[in-house]
């Protein structure tokens, strides 16, 4: 008999027979009300590309969008690593305007869907895309109206006297 193989969520199983069984119930998880919930979108074990340049915010400058972003870095628990208002914590700050692997909405986008080496998990197999697109809103809108150059890192503006 030839052994047979079959994708079971995000596991491979492989067998002479597999019977796929039911997950047991769990509690809904903390998502807000206004978002449809990931498995509708991605489907499991499916992979889909990232195209980098060619990505394109449909959220850019949306302030309900970033006001539901906002609400998915809190839901998805962002501000555990990147701090309370992206502020930074055992993650980096993402309201500096200083990007490690770019600012730009593709990279960001980038960034969130596939990880970055060092501590940033790929979140892409469980965030749906729209849903990051709204994190990207909102994470880029915490850097707006800043000048780096005259902040210190508590986001006090620095007093230049002197030199």
């Amino acid at each position: 008999m030839r052994p047979h193989s079959l994708v079971v969520g995000s596991a491979l199983a492989v067998g002479v027979a597999v019977v796929a069984q039911e997950p047991p119930a769990r509690p809904p998880s903390p998502q807000p009300s206004a978002f449809v919930s990931h498995a509708e979108h991605i489907q499991p074990g499916a992979v889909k590309p990232f195209v980098g340049a060619a990505l394109r915010n449909p959220y850019e400058g949306n302030a309900a969008a970033a006001s539901d972003g906002a609400k998915l870095f809190v839901a998805y628990n962002c501000v555990d690593c990147h701090g309370a208002d992206g502020s930074g914590a055992m993650g980096p700050s993402l309201a500096d305007g200083r990007w490690h692997f770019g600012g730009s909405a593709a990279e960001v986008y980038e960034s969130i869907y596939q990880g970055r080496p060092d501590g940033m998990p790929a979140w892409g197999s469980l965030i749906a895309p729209d849903q990051i697109w709204r994190l990207v809103t909102y994470v880029q809108s915490l850097s707006a109206g800043k000048d780096v150059t005259t902040e210190n890192f508590t986001g006090r503006t620095v007093e230049r006297t002197g030199h």
